[in-house]
């Protein structure tokens, strides 16, 4: 079993920036690909960003490539999702999911584990 607890966001304003965090327990972290989901208002849940247990291998959706960036720390149990040039379509709560696997999915049904989400949100 894994606990996922996000942190980190928050009100923003157009082009800013924000850095989310997703900290895990329970079994250790290794192994276990982890992606970033988001869910605006009145819309379903959409892919964000996945990254493999080793940090080698990222996926990104075409809406953040080169605004986004995953990275992960192993030792400390926790995943990253550095959030630039914000826009008020970024307006959503953001999940952290995991699953124990090689490659990063970016299809919910992919991961077992989910966060509570942390909400972001981008306005003047």
């Amino acid at each position: 079993q894994v606990q996922l607890v996000e942190s980190g966001g928050g009100l923003v304003q157009p082009g800013g920036s924000l850095r989310l965090s997703c900290a895990a327990s329970g079994r250790t972290f290794i192994k276990y690909v982890t992606g970033w989901f988001r869910q605006a208002p009145g819309k379903e849940r959409e892919f964000v960003a996945a990254i493999s247990w080793s940090g080698g291998s990222s996926r990104y959706d075409d809406s953040v490539k080169g605004r986004f960036t995953i990275g992960r720390d192993n030792a400390k149990n926790t995943v990253y999702l550095q959030m630039l040039s914000l826009k008020p379509e970024d307006t959503a709560l953001y999940y952290c999911a995991a699953d124990r696997k090689f490659i990063p999915g970016t299809v919910e049904s992919e991961y077992e584990y989910w966060g509570q989400g942390t909400r972001v949100t981008v306005s003047s």
